[in-house]
């Protein structure tokens, strides 16, 4: 049975789809004025291992990601650039789809745009305008009426006598109460409008989420994930606007991923000290970026450092290792490690706990390469490639992995080469010249270069 933590009742409860064998999940997306970072990264890839696994449970998912494309960092980054909204929108929307393919994301079921449902969020208004949650104000724009929704702080926990001690508002606002929310923006001069019933404008961004998931999931569904950063007071606003609307439940269940840290503080592009998915690309492949978010539980601290990623790329090594001079054969075999990975993955997606059952999976593949027993190393290799691919690893040719550049487009001796000197080692070994093979083994270990010597001769990988 599949339990996950809800941030709603702080506790793991058993997970029972509303509907027999369906899931409906959204996640927030990106809003795509800039290129995504490290943070964004954690998101993306810990839902992308939700959707793998669901699936993997035999559930008929229906994953709903979502594309931010108006707000107010974009009107202000397309200003500031001298460029139309829709070219800056549709350049980072390119980038963030390669970034996605570079870390093996599965593409969403859907990935609406909120542009394209402005009448769903013009929809959405007028109900809540109707049932009395909303009101236009002397400034033209529509806000949400906080003081009307009894359960407001139900998922943040926190109470509204007290948010309202340290509230600000804007000199131009002119709400009702601090705590009130926009819905929908008039239009200003220059900026993005559309047509509504109250005059041209542009939606909200909390707004936007709730029209889009209720359009493609109904007004309940099962799942409703993000980052830690927008349980207050996106999430909250988006319950409140949600069920203000239609009248009934919104989520079931919300999952929120821990933040990503440099040096203890949350990495964020306001903080300035974020680094961008590409700009790590750089240094190292992606593959070791995407072990390093799964290697921690996705609800805990996740800290940004370059040993951290070095220790990912050690730690996938011993994997392809293990996997090297195998061809895997998915036969029946016994074996404890499957059913402590589906434990793992079952209690609220322990991916380290997950991993640490991969490990002892890699160990027994080397036991069973020791003692020559093909048939079982065969199987066993299946089986962690099979086990490893829930968490997006481990889908390279293990020769062609141990063998690439220890840095992207970093320069090195060719394959040819290495080879060359690995054999005047070898020739240098049987003739018990020992200055000329450590010579060798050196000038090899210089250029990053790990020389294996084994029963079979010698092998090699880039460290």
């Amino acid at each position: 049975m599949l339990r996950i933590y809800n941030s709603l009742t702080r506790r793991e409860e058993d997970f029972v789809p509303l509907r027999p064998g369906q899931v409906r999940m959204y996640v927030c997306g990106i809003t795509v004025y800039d290129y995504c970072h490290v943070g964004h990264a954690r998101m993306l890839v810990v839902f992308d291992v939700v959707a793998r696994w669901l699936r993997h449970l035999g559930y008929q998912l229906t994953y709903v990601r979502n594309i931010t494309d108006i707000d107010d960092k974009i009107i202000r980054r397309a200003a500031e650039n001298g460029e139309p909204i829709g070219a800056l929108t549709e350049r980072f929307i390119t980038a963030m789809n390669e970034d996605c393919a570079a870390l093996g994301m599965l593409t969403p079921t859907h990935e609406p745009r909120a542009t394209e449902y402005i009448a769903d969020i013009v929809d959405m208004i007028r109900a809540l305008v109707e049932r009395g949650y909303a009101y236009r104000a002397s400034n033209g724009d529509v806000y949400y009426r906080v003081s009307a929704f009894e359960c407001y702080g139900q998922l943040s926990g926190k109470r509204t006598d007290e948010l309202r001690v340290g509230a600000r508002v804007e000199v131009d606002e002119a709400k009702e109460d601090p705590l009130d929310f926009v819905l929908w923006k008039t239009a200003k001069p220059g900026e993005p409008a559309w047509e509504s019933p109250w005059g041209p404008g542009r939606p909200g961004w909390h707004i936007e989420c709730s029209a889009m998931s209720t359009a493609l999931l109904g007004t309940h569904f099962d799942l409703h994930g993000g980052g830690m950063d927008l349980q207050f007071p996106h999430h909250e606003n988006e319950i409140a606007q949600s069920c203000a609307a239609t009248g009934a439940p919104f989520v079931e269940r919300w999952m929120h991923n821990g933040f990503v840290q440099v040096n203890q503080e949350k990495m964020s592009k306001s903080l300035g000290n974020f680094f961008t998915v590409r700009d790590v690309l750089k240094e190292y492949y992606a593959d070791e970026l995407r072990y390093f978010i799964v290697a921690s539980h996705y609800r805990s601290p996740l800290n940004y450092s370059d040993q951290e990623l070095g220790a990912s790329r050690a730690a996938l090594a011993r994997f392809y290792t293990a996997l090297r001079g195998v061809q895997p054969q998915d036969t029946p075999i016994s074996e404890p490690y499957t059913a402590r990975f589906e434990a793992a993955m079952n209690d609220d997606f322990n991916t380290p706990e997950a991993l640490a059952a991969l490990f002892e999976l890699a160990r027994e593949l080397n036991r069973a390469k020791e003692a020559g027993e093909g048939g079982r190393a065969a199987a066993l290799a299946a089986r962690l490639k099979t086990l490893a691919g829930l968490l997006g690893l481990l889908g390279d040719d293990p020769e062609t992995w141990l063998k690439r550049p220890a840095r992207p487009g970093a320069g090195s001796l060719d394959d040819a080469a290495v080879a060359q000197l690995v054999a005047e080692r070898e020739a240098a070994r049987a003739r018990k010249d020992w200055k000329r093979a450590d010579a060798v083994r050196a000038e090899l270990a210089a250029q990053g270069i790990v020389l294996e010597d084994g029963a079979g001769g010698t092998t090699w990988r880039r460290g």
